[in-house]
């Protein structure tokens, strides 16, 4: 098992048993729920010995010599056994707190929740420090609260509940694009239209398993059976090659953003991950997600949040020459 993903082969042994509770098994600890989440997300993946790939549904019994891939990242991996604990030393910026809701300000390089036994310093083990009633709220204990999360290196609004019938509300709205995110991104100016939309669809990379595969050719679309996405932006300032630009995408699935503009051509800055040249010594992703907005149902009042862009996004705004490798 690595940090990026989780696969096992399709044994004789395993013939016959739904894949639902065959990861639930290999797992371990995994609970009901946290492997439910895995296939509605679209998660979980099956390779067939021929080497076809799709997404798996829960009820299959899958043939011999299939691979099973759960997938992960770095700040989202599957790992049995792991439990946030509070952590109070750990810095906490909270940009708006009510009796069912928090939203906060994560910095770049912080993870979102822990990917190991004790691990702390994560927006997970300083929320359950200060809100202790998340536990056994959200999709798992290493994430208590938490409605979302973040890349390691991006950073921006974070949003937790504190009752479960909020998380119910706000991750249903998530699922249904009817909770509203914006992000800001830095990326080349050089050819960017003013405004535009990016629909390609996003499968699992087939031979990057950190990375997502935006599918623009019919080979792929045949091949990795992706799942359909759009990201809608406009650009907001110009600075010399360096373009400041907001960006929104209903139902955000993983990578979708940095993934989407490296397939046109404008991978955002610093992400090396995506194939960026520029700004390499920045550190991090120049991703920042700066907006959630809730218009409320009777559960959750509304609200609206901002975070402002961080000052080594601004710098990359600030000189008119390009910043490529310097």
């Amino acid at each position: 098992m690595s940090m990026q993903d989780w696969r096992f082969v399709i044994g004789r042994a395993e013939l016959g048993e739904r894949l639902d509770k065959l990861i639930a098994r290999e797992l371990g600890s995994a609970s009901r729920a946290t492997v439910r989440t895995l296939f509605s997300q679209g998660r979980v993946w099956l390779t067939s010995p021929d080497g076809q790939q799709r997404r798996a549904n829960k009820g299959e019994a899958p043939v011999e010599g299939s691979t099973v891939v759960v997938l992960a990242d770095d700040e989202d991996a599957i790992v049995p056994d792991v439990r946030a604990l509070p952590d109070a030393s750990t810095p906490l910026t909270v940009v708006l707190e009510t009796d069912l809701v928090v939203v906060v300000d994560k910095p770049a390089r912080q993870p979102s929740a822990p990917l190991e036994p004790g691990e702390l310093g994560t927006v997970a083990n300083a929320l359950l420090a200060r809100y202790p009633e998340m536990a056994g709220i959200g999709f798992g204990a290493r994430e208590p609260g938490l409605c979302h999360r973040l890349d390691n290196d991006t950073s921006g609004l974070l949003l937790a509940a504190r009752s479960a019938q909020a998380f119910t509300a706000l991750t249903s709205a998530l699922r249904d694009g009817a909770l509203h995110k914006r992000y800001l991104l830095v990326c080349s100016s050089l050819g960017l239209a003013d405004r535009g939309t990016i629909e390609m669809p996003l499968a699992p990379h087939p031979r990057d398993s950190r990375r997502v595969l935006a599918c623009a050719h019919p080979r792929d679309l045949e091949r990795n059976s992706p799942r359909a996405a759009i990201t809608q932006y406009r650009v907001l300032k110009r600075v010399g090659s360096a373009a400041l630009v907001e960006a929104r995408a209903a139902r955000a699935m993983r990578h979708q953003i940095r993934a989407h503009f490296a397939a046109i051509g404008f991978p955002i800055h610093g992400d090396k991950l995506y194939g960026s040249a520029q700004a390499r010594d920045l550190g991090r992703h120049a991703l920042h997600a700066s907006m959630i907005s809730w218009a409320g149902d009777e559960t959750v009042p509304a609200f609206r949040v901002h975070s402002a862009l961080p000052p080594e996004l601004k710098a990359l705004l600030s000189d008119p020459g390009d910043r490529a490798d310097s």
